[in-house]
């Protein structure tokens, strides 16, 4: 296909991006054809998939409004996605216009439309770096620019650890965030699972192989040794629509095969 006047050189568009096609179910535009027949396949599977991705931007940004409300007003979100509307920074800053939010992102188009979107914010930053690599996340000059680590910040890997698989040791790099992180700061985290639709699972699991980030899903359990040293807001650790919903909860909740919660470091 003919390469796009906004993605950079060094992305392949030939191959799908977990980025790129969370993208396009949310309906943004940064998404390459190879991404968007990806979608439709995972769609034609399973149709509540764009639903079940809304659901989980809308966990986001009740979590990041209860951050705010709880005095945090800098946020790290690592795998933080292609900007799309409604994103960290604008939901956080329409509660506290002083807001400061840096993004990381591993994706190089990820990266390269946030630092477009934001050239003008000095109250955002845009880290190119794998979660995983916490030095180079916490000492990027970016990092350093806008947050003060010895004030607390809100931490977000939100639809991010299903793409780290158990050998690159995700728990560690989150433990490592975490004593890196003054008391009061918070974890907001959601992750995809198979306990909610598990006969689903291996023919979704078996698409985002096609990505350079296939995904593993977790169950209940393991989600919740995530939020080690940190304590767990009620209601908890829970299927994503449960997790203080802002109007009624929808049919089927229980079904969604995902988990989220809020921690706090003490």
């Amino acid at each position: 296909m003919t390469r796009p006047t906004w993605a950079p050189q060094d992305v392949d568009i030939d191959r799908p991006s977990a980025a790129r096609v969370y993208d396009y179910y949310l309906g943004g535009s940064h998404n390459f054809a190879v991404d968007r027949e990806m979608a439709r396949q995972a769609i034609a599977d399973w149709p509540d998939l764009p639903r079940i991705m809304q659901a989980n931007r809308a966990f986001m940004r009740r979590a990041v409004r209860l951050c705010i409300a709880a005095g945090i007003d800098q946020l790290l979100d690592v795998g933080s996605g292609i900007p799309t509307a409604g994103n960290v920074h604008e939901v956080a800053q329409a509660e506290d216009p002083a807001a400061r939010v840096v993004y990381v992102d591993v994706d190089p188009v990820a990266v390269a439309h946030a630092r477009a979107l934001l050239a003008d914010d000095p109250r955002c930053g845009v880290v190119h770096a794998d979660f995983l690599d916490v030095d180079a996340v916490l000492g990027a000059p970016e990092t350093r620019a806008v947050l003060d680590l010895d004030r607390p910040v809100a931490l977000l890997a939100v639809a991010l650890l299903h793409f780290v698989g158990d050998e690159r040791r995700p728990g560690e790099a989150l433990a490592r965030y975490r004593d890196a992180l003054v008391p009061g700061s918070h974890l907001v985290l959601s992750h995809a699972s198979a306990d909610g639709a598990p006969q689903r699972v291996d023919d979704h699991v078996a698409l985002y192989r096609r990505t350079a980030t296939p995904m593993s899903m977790r169950p209940h359990d393991d989600v919740v040794r995530f939020f080690d040293g940190f304590s767990v807001l009620d209601p908890g650790v829970v299927h994503i629509p449960l997790w203080r919903p802002d109007g009624p909860v929808p049919d089927g909740a229980e079904r969604n095969p995902g988990y989220a919660g809020v921690g706090r470091r003490d």
